[in-house]
């Protein structure tokens, strides 16, 4: 997890304007902190606090990859480390 292009641990306080840069997979999204609830809020309010400014490029990417797996079966069972950096591999090329 990145803020503001600098890598934090998960236990770092934001600011409200802070920039939070996630990896999922080959992915990075990015969300700009808006607000912060006062308790916990259901995933469909959550766009009151946070706003994503992930880039195109992310976005295409992110796309490529969701269309490329729609056909694929489910694997069953964790990857091993080299089909991780197989994988890895094809999407940063």
């Amino acid at each position: 997890m990145k803020v503001e292009q600098v890598r934090v641990k998960s236990s770092k306080i934001l600011k409200v304007g802070d920039t939070v840069v996630v990896r999922k997979g080959a992915v990075h999204f990015s969300f700009k902190v808006l607000e912060f609830p006062k308790s916990r809020v259901g995933a469909a309010l959550v766009e009151h606090y946070a706003e994503n400014v992930t880039s195109k490029e992310e976005m295409e990417k992110f796309e490529k990859i969701r269309l490329a797996n729609r056909g694929q079966t489910k694997v069953i069972g964790r990857p091993t480390k080299r089909d991780r950096r197989d994988w890895e591999k094809a999407f940063y090329e």
